[in-house]
């Protein structure tokens, strides 16, 4: 400590002294300590090209990591690769190497890179500039997304040796323009996509269709691209890579980039009422912990879940800061900042000039902030992947950093921050997609025959297309001539299909706020009932904003802005009916199964619900009509010997709080939203008149979520029974069961009775 000012002088006296603090430690529930890694180098390949070697010497770089390297040669030896390190491990490099090897060599080449936001693309374009200016070559780079003007997209077209794009640009604005590419297509040897863990779900899998037709014209141009993919740590990275783009890969995982030493530490707010479960507010401790570590000059980042946190968060730590180190040295990051003030603030983190940031997801992607000190987590970022992305900010290559994780009270926050051998030992989650989803893949079939005639005979993807080529032609979509299907329809189809949901006819979300009104987004017509309702609280990127008025009709939902300290949640009466048993298994007294179910919900009435105490503050009534839904779904059921000697009110209570619990807990399975996933219990479920417990996919057609968690169904049920027997209440709370108002007063132990029946019967 310094003797002069009594502050902290570096994060080893800052990490000592944390733990002399008695306020603090008391709320530490688990401290895990990473030890630092050496950099495992290799030489230049041979055969790179001169002038990338000059480039790299010049910014002090005198070989590359194993996984870099690694990386290089096998692209050079033509195979599609799928590179998976941690955050800040150059992975960058990857792929700028071999692309720009390529085009050295052959002037004519071409490269496409796919990045999942505009702000990730710039950040790389830079990277790419700077890169090619060091080479001293005339290779040019450009970003093709909606900002780019009309005047440059020609330029890019004739001329973009790279170009960096969306997949949403790709699908709407490249691909069923192609006769406007033909240089691109024709001379396209890499496509990059780097991210790939964000196309998960209904993005992921319509993604991969839009892989298939990007695959088919370059096929008609006579190109056949090779993949180089980077992604964040996950479960299965080569499954998950080969099912986007449909070929073969090879993993490379061997990391080789340093790291200095890490410490993480699970921290839980105190329990401020234990009868009903509810600790002191996430926010609050975070501003805490923030502020010491603010205060002793440790340059921090604080990600929150939304942007009402970020901004209650940032508006606490500038008041904290401002007479040591002023407002502007803490500043706020999120998706709405204009591209200028974004990368003014990513300089300032860099530089150091900027000692603070709090941010939402937004700077959890690869965007260069160089590498600060400390992170602090307000929340459980929803996965395991996501957590280690946002701590991966912080950790300068040789020196030590710390990761402080603040539970709220959701059950998932909970489960982890009593599970820490759960988070620290187990691989993060898998991602899941299915591109064969009936609906979405009839949509991107239209989108090909618009770009292309099909053939007869031709594939696209695994599923044969004769019926759904038919279909299209009986509906004069297509036209079928000479063994080609022609697109034949007035409409331009992928103006009409979003990659964000899976089912046409969305709702427009309209911003009424100011006179100039907005499009602030769209909604799914099955989200529509408990997302846009009138009344209901919907978040855009962080703001509320409060239905007015929803036109069912005309597909519009009108809201307006308001700051409020609730959100709401509706409920649906839901009738589920099961389609087809697709596959069962019989055991520890309860039968599993995975199949197609038939849902129609008409919603109710919507709760408000409390920020941070998640208490209920108010409801009311819903008037819409029903929706039908097909989708998959796993269910299980207890038998007569489990569930005997239980009331049927009594069974209710247990049924429903065993499925709160599960609702919350699913998402540690599955790289998802928690509204993706929906949980139905059944006292007497239709099909079978027993005590049953439904989840399904919240899109026609399911994208794997399901069978997922049926795959999983038995550690599922153990983790369930552990987190409410380990949770501090007294009678049910909003971090296990539910509040006592849903589950009544002993919904906590029929919940705990019932799931003990279970191991008792094995």
């Amino acid at each position: 400590m310094n003797r002069l000012t009594g502050k902290i002088s570096s994060m080893a006296e800052m990490i000592d002294w944390i733990k002399q603090t008695p306020d603090l430690m008391s709320q530490v529930t688990y401290w895990h300590t990473i030890k630092p890694r050496d950099a495992k180098m290799a030489p230049f390949p041979i055969g790179l090209h001169n002038g990338v070697i000059q480039a790299l010497r010049d910014k002090g770089i005198d070989g590359l990591y194993t996984h870099q390297a690694a990386s290089y040669d096998a692209v050079m030896q033509g195979n599609h690769i799928v590179t998976v390190t941690p955050t800040a491990s150059g992975k960058t490099m990857c792929y700028n190497l071999p692309v720009l090897q390529g085009i050295l060599n052959d002037d004519s080449s071409r490269a496409l890179y796919l990045f999942p936001t505009k702000a990730l693309a710039q950040d790389q374009v830079a990277e790419l500039h700077e890169m090619v200016k060091g080479i001293g070559a005339d290779i040019k780079s450009n970003t093709y997304d909606g900002d780019t003007p009309p005047s440059v997209r020609q330029a890019i077209r004739n001329a973009g040796h790279i170009v960096v794009t969306n997949p949403d640009m790709l699908h709407s604005a490249i691909l069923p323009h192609h006769t406007k590419w033909v240089k691109l297509f024709e001379n396209l040897k890499f496509v990059v996509i780097d991210e790939l863990h964000t196309y998960r779900g209904v993005f992921g899998s319509h993604v991969a269709n839009v892989i298939r037709r990007l695959k088919r014209i370059c096929s008609f141009y006579g190109s056949t691209p090779q993949f180089i993919c980077a992604s964040a740590t996950i479960e299965n990275p080569l499954e998950h890579a080969e099912r986007l783009i449909g070929e073969k890969a090879t993993l490379i995982d061997n990391n080789g980039a340093p790291a200095g030493e890490k410490h993480f530490v699970f921290y839980n707010p105190p329990v401020v009422n234990e009868q009903l479960g509810i600790r002191k507010s996430s926010v609050l401790e975070t501003r805490k912990l923030a502020g010491h570590l603010l205060r002793n000059g440790i340059q921090t980042i604080v990600f929150a879940r939304s942007r009402v946190r970020m901004e209650l968060l940032l508006t606490y730590l500038q008041d904290l800061v401002k007479h040591e180190l002023g407002v502007k040295s803490i500043r706020g990051y999120r998706g709405g900042y204009l591209p200028k003030l974004r990368r003014e603030i990513e300089r300032g983190l860099r530089s150091g000039e900027i000692r603070g940031v709090v941010s939402t997801n937004a700077l959890e992607l690869g965007i260069d902030i160089g590498q600060l000190q400390a992170c602090v987590l307000n929340g459980y970022p929803g996965t395991i992947a996501s957590t280690w992305q946002q701590s991966g900010r912080a950790g300068r290559r040789q020196e030590s950093s710390i990761t402080f994780l603040v539970a709220s009270s959701n059950p998932l926050d909970q489960y982890i921050i009593q599970n820490p051998n759960y988070f620290f030992e187990r691989p993060p989650e898998r991602a899941l997609i299915h591109p064969d989803n009936l609906i979405i893949l009839v949509d991107h079939i239209k989108c090909a025959a618009y770009e292309l005639p099909f053939e007869h005979g031709e594939p696209f993807g695994g599923e044969t297309l004769i019926e759904i080529l038919e279909f299209l032609t009986e509906q004069q979509i297509l036209h079928h001539a000479n063994n080609r299907w022609h697109w034949m329809d007035q409409s331009f189809p992928a103006h009409d299909i979003s990659l964000r949901s899976a089912a046409q006819e969305n709702f427009v979300i309209i911003d009424i706020t100011s006179n100039e009104h907005r499009v602030l987004g769209e909604v799914d017509r099955f989200s529509a009932p408990t997302m846009i309702h009138e009344e209901a609280i919907y978040i855009h990127e962080g703001t509320q904003f409060q239905v007015e008025k929803l036109d069912y009709e005309e597909k519009k939902a009108y809201v307006r802005e308001v700051n409020v300290d609730y959100y709401t949640d509706a409920s649906m009466a839901i009738q589920l009916k099961v389609l087809h048993v697709l596959v069962e298994e019989e055991s520890n007294g309860l039968v599993r199964q995975f199949g197609d179910v038939t849902i129609n919900a008409i919603p109710t009435i919507f709760k408000k619900i409390r920020l941070r105490t998640h208490e209920n503050i108010g409801s009311g009534p819903i008037r819409l009509p029903e929706e039908e839904l097909h989708t998959s779904a796993y269910w299980f059921t207890f038998n007569e010997e489990i569930s005997a000697g239980k009331s049927q009110n009594d069974l209710q209570f247990a049924l429903l709080g065993i499925a709160n619990v599960l609702v919350h807990i699913a998402p540690l399975y599955l790289m998802c939203d928690p509204y993706d996933i929906r949980v139905v219990p059944q006292v007497k479920a239709v099909h079978n008149q027993k005590p049953t417990v439904f989840f399904y996919d919240r899109y026609p057609g399911g994208v794997g979520l399901s069978e997922r968690l049926y795959e999983v169904h038995d550690t599922l049920l153990l983790q369930a029974q552990q987190l409410i027997q380990h949770c501090s209440c007294l009678s049910g709370c909003p971090a296990c069961v539910g509040p006592i108002e849903e589950v009544g007063l002993l919904g906590k132990q029929l919940s705990i009775d019932l799931l003990q029946r279970l191991v008792v019967s094995s």
